[in-house]
């Protein structure tokens, strides 16, 4: 059996017991990872190395961060908040909190910022007498689509901004018009997709009298704030600082853990292994089968349909990035396609318009399934803990209306703008 084949199957074995749910997700993409080291489809040394420790420890730091903050009581505050400027419609409140996610995700990575307003989330739902699932998939879907605007909103963003040599200000110009109208079409798309689960029980009202004053340690609560300031304003210098995100937020962790007196077992138990160690099996099994030559063949095989037209292979990159992006998740993805569209552009072809159409594909399509995004995995591990499945299905359920959507935003905007 070639090196191929085995792979191959492996990773659709992988992707089967995923969406399935036979068996946990972290178990099925760690068993997938280890299975291509052992049946020596990829070597220990690659397939660790291969493993983006970046986003790993990015989020690590962050849930420290996280979880430090929530023993203030500022998510409870921020629950209140929610449900008052909502006037406590649970749609306002949804959209708001959506709105507030995706305008955030733009100025920060989409990871950290849905681990910070997940538990918020949790609170207003519960207040609310509502399952938290669908304001949870719609803040992540927003935090996708608003995390493409700007250069570190996701993290495919930064791959494509390094390697075409892409300022902030040039890429925030390109990426912010179909982001806004991918937006403003949600809200109503919004409605139609959650309305029959935004209902609350009969008599049911929000205890919002009885969640007021909440914040229980304002020491605790403004050394927190100093140093998630910090840690942000690290985020937008880190090329300056000549700093990884992930760096940035486990010294902001441990700076945290140190100026509050938190015990480390303490917080690292609050860490969401699970995820963590998800997303490692993930790259591994990923890189194997870019590796052996999969992924490139395929969208080489795909981008040779066009003929060289710059227009075919724009939209055809732009609609293979989100189907590719949404089963072997965004980051790989991309990292797999930049060197292809170099060596488009070293035989003569026109590249400029392919890294906009591989950023909006990525980014957008990032939001078709569970796995399409990290951000995806992280909410649905938040939600488990919580003692709320969301199912591969049930997210495809939701994602599909709004990733099309946004993908038929996208394709108007590369054809009318570009081409």
């Amino acid at each position: 059996m070639s090196e191929s084949l085995l792979a191959g199957g492996i990773f659709l074995l992988t992707y089967v017991l995923i969406i399935t749910e036979r068996i946990d997700r972290t178990i099925a993409a760690m068993l997938g990872g280890l299975a291509m080291i052992v049946l020596r489809v990829i070597h220990q040394e690659d397939a660790f190395g291969h493993v983006d420790w970046n986003v790993i420890f990015l989020l690590a730091g962050m849930m420290m961060i996280a979880h430090v903050l929530s023993e203030t009581g500022a998510f409870q505050w921020l629950a209140v908040k929610a449900v008052q400027l909502g006037n406590r419609n649970p749609y306002r409140i949804m959209i708001l909190l959506s709105l507030v996610t995706a305008v955030a995700s733009a100025a920060l990575d989409n990871v950290t910022v849905v681990v910070l307003i997940a538990p918020v989330s949790l609170l207003v739902a519960t207040n609310l007498g509502l399952s938290p699932i669908p304001f949870l998939v719609a803040e992540v879907l927003a935090s996708n689509i608003g995390g493409a605007a700007t250069l570190i909103g996701d993290p495919p963003n930064i791959l494509i901004a390094s390697a075409a040599g892409i300022d902030f200000v040039t890429f925030a110009a390109n990426m912010t018009p179909p982001v806004l109208l991918s937006l403003l079409v949600s809200i109503p798309l919004s409605y139609f997709v959650f309305r029959k689960e935004l209902v609350a029980e009969p008599g049911h009202r929000p205890r919002v009298s009885s969640l007021e004053n909440l914040i229980t340690d304002p020491v605790l609560l403004r050394k927190s704030l100093i140093v998630i300031g910090g840690v942000l304003v690290a985020f937008t210098f880190h090329g300056t600082l000549h700093l990884q995100p992930a760096t940035i937020a486990l010294l902001g962790g441990m700076i945290l853990m140190l100026w509050s007196g938190k015990e480390p077992h303490h917080v690292l138990q609050h860490v969401e292994w699970n995820t963590l160690f998800f997303f490692i099996g993930l790259f591994i099994t990923v890189e194997s089968i870019v590796e052996v030559g999969i992924v490139k063949a395929a969208a080489d095989q795909a981008l040779r349909l066009t003929g060289g037209s710059v227009p075919l292979t724009s939209i055809l990159l732009l609609w293979l990035s989100a189907l590719a992006s949404g089963v072997v998740d965004n980051i790989p993805y991309t990292a797999t396609m930049i060197p292809l569209i170099q060596s488009l552009g070293a035989d003569g072809m026109p590249v400029d318009t392919l890294w906009w159409a591989l950023a909006l594909g990525a980014d957008f399509g990032g939001n078709l399934t569970l796995v399409g995004a990290s951000a995806n995995v992280v909410v649905a591990s938040l939600a488990g803990r919580s003692g709320y499945d969301i199912s591969f299905g049930r997210f495809f359920r939701y994602s599909i209306s709004f990733t099309l959507a946004s993908m038929l935003i996208a394709t108007l905007y590369v054809w009318l703008r570009y081409l």
